[in-house]
């Protein structure tokens, strides 16, 4: 195991779980067409009670992907996390106020009333994709930061600090940039058609799945409108590189380079474009079906997909979070990582990672062991 290897496999691992993360949203978009599957206070309450089984999953992996990527690229989670913060106070948030909605939406004594809190869930369904969404889009699109490492070891200095925010938007001018709003907005759509997916096959109602085939084809048109115009622009696009001393460049279509280059992520790639479209297409097809399983080909697809692009953002001398206010600030998995001890001692560490999934799919099929019906919510 060499420096550089550990190098790729956590950026893999990192990846992975923010690709994990992506199709754990459909929590959150299910919460964004809650009053449009469940058109009553007790259809509503059934997407409520389905999502709010599956939420902590969805909480946990946010916080395991950020905690992934603190140990092995530290660098990247001072200037983001640190730099940007605005942006991910606003995330963490909107998770919050889900936590609390779920807990007390029906609470006796609730002076706020239910659709309050159902509106802060139908807040984080639209604001957590939109913005974790964005977020991801600057790993190709940029940031504004700067990087100065020499701050650490200059003895004059009074503040020490190796990263800072360019302008004092502190992450929020990312949205001005259109193209970020493009994948946001493509994120938020997806989040919905997997919730979609996901309550058709949890919730045994008919009311409910009678609406879900309409609501499903509104939410992929502008999903596949959205990520296709994305996509395009990625593969037209400049990207950031890097040569073998470091030295950070503009390489044209430096994104089409990786997939033509790296052809086992554009097969990723297209595998996944295949599996969600596959399950659109079924679930639109089999509309009056009460066993909809089409949640899985469309989660495994999303995984696929995203997977490919962060790998792609990462991978292949590239740098995965471009600086637009100083060409040399780009971070990279070479000059933004851990120590070879610490990656290495991570590395171990890592092959517990099984045991942890097969638990969680464990809970998963205990919990989903019995579909959710209009019975549960008079006990």
């Amino acid at each position: 195991m060499t420096y550089e290897f550990l190098q790729h496999y956590w950026w893999f691992v990192v990846s992975l779980l923010g690709a994990l993360l992506v199709f754990l949203l459909f929590v959150q978009g299910a919460n964004s067409v809650a009053r449009s599957l469940g058109y009553t206070e007790e259809g509503r309450r059934l997407v409520y009670n389905s999502t709010g089984r599956k939420w902590e999953f969805t909480f946990t992996t946010l916080v395991t992907f950020g905690g992934a990527f603190f140990a092995s690229f530290p660098l990247f989670y001072s200037t983001s996390f640190g730099g940007a913060y605005w942006l991910w106070m606003i995330i963490l948030f909107t998770f919050v106020l889900q936590a609390v909605s779920y807990e007390f939406q029906n609470k006796i004594g609730n002076f706020l009333g239910p659709r309050t809190f159902q509106f802060f869930l139908v807040l984080n369904g639209i604001m957590g994709p939109l913005l974790l969404g964005g977020a991801v889009a600057t790993f190709f699109e940029g940031s504004n930061f700067i990087i100065a490492k020499d701050n650490m070891i200059d003895a004059a200095s009074l503040t020490p600090v190796i990263s800072r925010w360019a302008n004092a938007s502190h992450g929020l001018d990312a949205l001005l940039n259109p193209w970020v709003l493009v994948f946001g907005l493509s994120v938020v759509f997806l989040a919905r058609i997997l919730g979609i997916l996901y309550v058709m096959n949890n919730v045994a109602d008919d009311d409910v799945r009678s609406r879900g085939s309409s609501r499903l084809i509104g939410s992929a048109v502008p999903f596949l409108i959205l990520f296709v115009a994305y996509l395009v622009h990625l593969l037209l696009k400049d990207g950031y590189a890097y040569n073998a001393e470091g030295v950070i460049f503009i390489e044209p279509y430096k994104y089409l380079h990786n997939f033509l280059e790296m052809w086992y992520l554009l097969v990723l790639l297209l595998i996944g474009v295949g599996l969600v479209l596959y399950a659109i297409g079924k679930e639109i097809a089999n509309r009056e079906s009460g066993n909809s399983r089409s949640i899985w080909p469309a989660g495994i697809g999303t995984v696929l997909v995203v997977l490919a692009l962060l790998l792609c953002a990462g991978w292949n001398g590239t740098a995965y979070y471009p600086s637009t206010a100083g060409l040399q600030s780009s971070l990279t998995i070479r000059n933004s990582c851990s120590s070879e001890f610490t990656l290495r001692t991570m590395f171990y560490v890592s092959l517990l990672v099984p045991f942890v999934l097969a638990y969680i799919v464990y809970c998963w099929r205990a919990i989903d062991k019995k579909k959710l019906t209009r019975d549960e919510l008079h006990y």
